[in-house]
């Protein structure tokens, strides 16, 4: 038996009928007296609790919560209320702030707004109130950290029963354009989640972890996984090293990741170290996506780490695409994001390379927007890659990264990864600027480590010509920041933000070959 039912709701009674004193979260703290537990039984019981309780203030089947809080049990608790009930549920990173929150308040027409009181310095019961000010509506606030609604289940309805009902509205990270909100259903997440947990290859044994904001819409994809396998996750607030890794380490890791970024941060923590001795020594694997990831820092990772590294691709639209395989091979593993479970169809459009998919796991579409799919009802996704003759997709970059310079295409995803094989580069972006002459002009913006040498468009250039890069792809600007700037989940790198910065300076000299 691998979890009956439809609902997300069907899967966590499943799972506590079936482990109830297993645990199921572990709340990461600096020492171990302040971290806390929580079993799939005690996670079933209190969910219908504060499910109970959020009726009593008015929640029902179908109305609209939005909620920005921090990865807590707290959150989980009660995005599990939320799903005990049928609401409609829109989860917030909490980093963001009144623009952003009172964007998806307007157009979710939410009428509940589950917030911390103070989080990190800031303020968000009292943003909550300015902005249910100005909104046409009423807007209950509810606080929700420490503590949650609480009341007796028997004065709840019915669970849900249609796992088709969009009952969730994420919100893209809005990095090029303004966020959309991306509808899904029980069926569609929990897809997504199963196709992770049968890609993984987990054991028994095994304790994950949830790093990242468990707003992004990784956080149910993350939670139908560890109901299907009954295994616990240890919780994290605020990532941030070398601070969260005491909390790794006393709780024995053996499966965590996040995204590219995490894995650099990992890999520095790393190399920090004496020779011979490894930074989690329970680790076993990394997995993540989200991000484009250079095949030389899989090789580092997994020869400096000691564990296996397994990459996806994924978007909040489809939350598992394609993932890694820990029994692939080695080139496979560092060259390709994986292979797409059964149901997963994965189409390359003739000439362009863009990417669409069809399957259970992609959403329902757009809030208030027109639906997206083509006519064969694939979603066009704006990445570029292709299938290997295993089936492997390999992504090669996005249209709009595609900078074209002379009538030529350039693959800024090319460059990137050949920027990532110098030694004094720790992160790279390119980025194609206006240019009156060429149409559009490269430009690579570094990233560099801690007591490397600086670079100049000069080193850069000879380097990537040294790869075997055509001269014609050549940056001809070249921009070195303390760090790229990132969004708030995944740590993706923000480019629009950079050709903004970028955009209106000069051309700088064009470099040796370029013409």
């Amino acid at each position: 038996m691998t979890g009956t039912g439809t609902t997300l709701w069907d899967l966590v009674a499943w799972r506590a009928a079936r482990t109830p004193g297993a645990t199921a979260l572990i709340q990461g703290a600096e020492s171990a007296r302040h971290e806390r537990r929580i079993t799939f039984g005690e996670l079933h019981r209190r969910a219908e609790q504060v499910a109970a309780g959020l009726h009593d203030l008015g929640v029902r089947p179908g109305s609209r919560v939005v909620w920005q809080l921090p990865t807590r049990i707290e959150t989980v608790l009660l995005s599990l209320a939320l799903a005990r009930i049928g609401a409609v549920q829109s989860p917030v990173v909490p980093l963001y702030r009144d623009h952003e929150v009172g964007q998806v308040l307007r157009r979710t027409r939410a009428t509940f707004l589950a917030v911390p009181d103070t989080w990190r310095g800031f303020d968000h019961r009292a943003m909550a109130h300015r902005l249910a000010a100005g909104l046409p509506g009423p807007l209950t606030v509810i606080e929700a950290y420490d503590t949650l609604p609480d009341g007796d289940p028997a004065v709840l309805p019915p669970p849900p029963t249609d796992a088709d009902a969009v009952r969730w509205i994420y919100w893209t990270s809005g990095t090029t354009a303004g966020p959309k909100g991306v509808l899904h259903t029980d069926h569609s997440l929990r897809t997504a989640g199963r196709c992770l947990a049968d890609a993984l290859r987990l054991r028994p044994s095994d304790i994950g972890s949830m790093a990242f904001p468990y707003a992004h819409v990784a956080g149910p994809d993350y939670t139908v996984l560890l109901l299907l396998h009954g295994i616990p996750a240890l919780l994290l607030e605020h990532f941030a090293l070398p601070g969260s890794l005491a909390a790794y380490r006393r709780h024995r890791v053996t499966v965590a990741g996040g995204s590219t970024a995490f894995y650099a941060l990992f890999l520095a923590e790393q190399r920090k170290l004496p020779a011979g001795q490894r930074l989690l020594p329970a680790l076993r694997l990394l997995a993540g996506g989200g991000a484009p990831k250079p095949p030389e820092l899989y090789h580092e990772v997994v020869a400096e780490l000691g564990c296996r590294l397994t990459h996806g691709y994924a978007m909040t639209e489809a939350p598992m695409v394609t993932m890694g395989d820990p029994h692939d091979s080695p080139e496979l593993l560092a060259t390709t994001d994986g292979r797409p479970p059964a149901g997963m169809e994965i189409r390359i459009a003739p000439g362009s390379g863009e990417i669409s998919l069809r399957g259970p796991a992609v959403c329902r579409g757009y809030l208030d927007e027109p639906a997206p799919f083509d006519a064969d009802g694939f979603l066009p996704t704006g990445d570029l890659g292709h299938l290997t003759p295993t089936g492997h997709l390999v992504i090669t970059g996005r249209l709009k990264d595609i900078i074209i310079r002379k009538g030529e295409n350039i693959s800024a995803q090319e460059i990137e990864e050949l920027l990532h094989r110098h030694p004094d580069v720790a992160d790279a972006a390119v980025i194609g600027l206006p240019d009156a002459e060429r149409g559009e002009r490269v430009c690579a913006v570094l990233e560099q480590p801690p007591g490397s040498r600086q670079l100049t468009l000069a080193t850069v250039t000879a380097h990537l010509l040294d790869q075997g890069l055509a001269p014609h792809k050549l940056p001809e600007r070249l921009e070195v920041l303390a760090a790229l700037p990132r969004g708030a989940t995944l740590r993706k790198v923000l480019k629009q933000e950079l050709r903004e910065r970028f955009g209106g300076g000069g051309t700088g000299p064009a470099p040796r070959g370029a013409g």
